[in-house]
């Protein structure tokens, strides 16, 4: 059910910003594969962004389910190296980053859609950037038209970070389930 509901949203509507927030790591590391495997199957090109920490688990999973020529279509990238490509976690920097890594794929016509396992280094980042990241982020997603799901660790998300997350995703990835998030100042007009 979650896998066609979700492939039948991003074939419709392709612009889909999806906050995912997870506890375990073999749920998430399902999630991504489920969400990797679906993409490719659907002809998408696949940018990933996660950490060393997780990356090699998930692409041991995706070697046993996809061709050689499937795994090709995996653009990973660090999610250190993204998010902190300027020294610091600086939302132009990494929208920057974003753009340049997503140029040949618009430059080519090619589909893609992608993932990102957002973390920082310390609960004394400030929160507030964040926010203003996930806004930049909604707003690539629906200029590009291209679907991002932005994971997040349940634990490393407080009350203050979660409103925020709520009100700049428009859909919510629950327990195999996509939901509209009620935060999302738009989610009357999303079908």
């Amino acid at each position: 059910m979650f896998k066609n509901k979700m492939n039948q949203l991003f074939e419709d509507q392709k612009s889909v910003h999806v906050l995912y927030s997870y506890n375990e790591s073999e749920d998430y590391i399902r999630q991504v594969v489920n969400y990797i495997q679906n993409g490719i199957f659907a002809g998408n090109c696949i940018i990933l962004i996660e950490n060393d920490r997780l990356y090699p688990f998930i692409h041991n999973e995706l070697k046993t389910l996809l061709t050689t020529d499937q795994m090709k279509m995996i653009n990973r990238i660090n999610n250190f190296d993204f998010y902190y490509s300027s020294g610091s976690y600086h939302p132009p920097a990494i929208l920057d980053y974003f753009n340049k890594t997503v140029q040949p794929y618009l430059e080519k016509g090619i589909s893609f859609r992608s993932w990102a396992h957002v973390e920082w280094s310390s609960m004394e980042d400030p929160l507030h950037i964040i926010e203003d990241f996930e806004k930049i982020a909604d707003n690539a997603v629906n200029q590009l038209s291209f679907p991002l799901i932005c994971a997040y660790k349940s634990e490393r998300m407080p009350e203050y970070l979660r409103n925020i997350l709520m009100e700049t995703h428009p859909y919510l990835l629950v327990e195999d389930d996509l939901i509209l998030s009620e935060q999302y100042p738009s989610s009357t007009d999303v079908k």
